[in-house]
């Protein structure tokens, strides 16, 4: 499954960057692309298990930037 997602209180490209690397890192993450410039996540992973990686991967982009927010 596909989904593109909003991000709020992206502050800098680099965090983008260290988002996107530790979001491919997780189990299930087929896919996943983190834009500054759109503020947008674009993540493909397991249908069966989506909702429960798309928490993993909220917990992951709040250690790399805590303000930062995935709208749902």
């Amino acid at each position: 499954m596909k989904k593109i997602y909003k991000l709020e209180d992206l502050d800098c490209a680099n965090c983008a960057a260290k988002m996107e690397r530790a979001v491919l890192k997780l189990d299930g993450v087929t896919s996943a692309s983190v834009s500054f410039m759109t503020q947008r996540l674009v993540i493909e992973a397991d249908d069966e298990r989506f909702e429960e990686i798309m928490d993993s991967v909220e917990k992951t982009c709040r250690k790399v930037e805590p303000d930062c927010r995935i709208i749902r």
